[in-house]
């Protein structure tokens, strides 16, 4: 998402049912590796860098990085811009991240790849798809490497007032499509604006399972039948789903967002989500809960807190229409690191996470980025921390 700072479209495609999967949709290959092994208790950090405002790479303006990936066998990260094909076509970029547990040293761009829709073309932009609504506009938020097979999947928010729904889908390395898992009817929008997604406060955060058998997303915000947004007084119950990869739901459980840190000034705004999800083993994961406060001067105050959640003993919420009044065991949580209790200095609207290498000592690592919402007045920022084992 684009924290307050505007309104951003993405979409389903006119004639694809999100009830039924593309007949090209991914399967899992029976024979896997054992899964990767994480233990997450502390974060420590280590560095940061910076992509300049004004930074061009392949004839395109780089910023709006709002989701990122690693792939631990290739070594390859990418790093996933949601422009709405505004400024160029959406799109995700390759990169190498230099750091080890002592210091960042620099990130450089290797190679820019175009998310094709099925058609084969680009995404539209918002004043294009009104000329012609067969073309869609995305949103891409969060992109993650497919552990089986040699693809990606990315999420996209949807756009009330173009009539779109968010969207999951499953593309080639080089942006090409390839299939789309449908999102559950409880997501989608209805004409009254009584039932389905919060407008651009959707489907932010995804992470394969571990084993790579299936699929996780989450919703930044309460769905509008599930009950208000966070406040600074009361928080809200988002939506953690988990498919199959053919697109079927296995089970949903709530999720349960803080209140609004601090109030913001009179006549601003706050808000407060989930902005990325990440699987450390089959029943816990760590979220990204991002909120922003508005100042009387119209700018923002990010409070970033990284939690780990358990599924286990949670309610599986996946047959209820509306989480109003529903007896439910939302997932239990707990803090593994606050970053505005941090020596980082600046923190800016962090929205992606994912495990990076692993570092020299033999620890894991934890890679952030931050959505500079092609703001000057904002950062592309990428956050290393190293993961105190238990």
């Amino acid at each position: 998402m684009k924290v307050i700072y505007k309104s951003f479209a993405i979409s389903l495609l006119a004639f694809t049912t999100l009830s039924h999967v593309n007949s090209n949709q991914v399967t899992a290959k029976t024979e896997v590796s054992e899964p990767p092994s994480h233990s997450v208790d502390n974060l420590k950090f280590i560095d940061s860098q910076t992509i300049p405002y004004d930074k061009h790479f392949d004839d395109t303006k780089v910023g709006g990085i709002s989701g990122i990936t690693y792939h631990p066998s290739s070594h390859r990260w990418l790093l996933l811009s949601d422009d709405r094909s505004e400024h160029d076509p959406s799109r995700f970029y390759e990169a190498t991240l230099d750091y080890n547990q002592h210091q960042f040293n620099n990130i450089k761009l290797r190679s820019t790849h175009f998310l094709k829709q099925p058609n084969g073309s680009n995404y539209n932009n918002k004043d294009h798809y009104k000329d012609d609504p067969q073309d869609i506009v995305a949103d891409p938020e969060s992109i993650r490497f497919d552990p089986l097979n040699k693809q990606i999947m990315y999420t996209s928010e949807g756009d009330r007032s173009l009539g779109l729904n968010p969207f999951i889908r499953i593309a080639s390395y080089k942006g090409d499509y390839i299939s789309e898992i449908p999102i559950t009817n409880t997501q989608k929008m209805d004409k009254h604006a009584k039932y389905g997604f919060r407008n651009n406060l959707s489907l932010e955060g995804s992470t394969f399972s571990v084993d790579g058998q299936s699929i996780w997303t989450a919703t930044e915000a309460p769905l509008i039948q599930d009950g208000q947004s966070p406040t600074p007084t009361s928080g809200g119950l988002s939506r953690i789903t988990h498919y199959d990869r053919q697109g079927h739901v296995l089970d949903e459980y709530a999720y349960p967002l803080d209140a609004i840190p601090k109030s913001p000034a009179k006549g601003k705004e706050a808000e407060n989500g989930i902005s990325e999800l990440l699987a450390i083993n089959k029943h816990e994961f760590l979220t990204l809960e991002r909120a922003s406060v508005q100042s009387s001067d119209n700018s923002y105050h990010n409070y970033i807190r990284i939690y780990k959640i358990n599924t286990k003993q949670a309610t599986d919420i996946k047959n209820k229409d509306s989480l109003k009044h529903a007896e439910i065991q939302p997932v239990k949580k707990e803090c593994v690191a606050n970053l505005n209790e941090q020596d980082i200095g600046h923190i800016d609207n962090i929205e992606g996470i994912t495990f990076g290498k692993k570092l020299p000592n033999g620890h894991d690592s934890i890679v952030l980025v931050a959505d500079n919402n092609f703001n000057k007045s904002q950062k592309s920022q990428l956050i290393a921390f190293e993961v105190i084992p238990k």
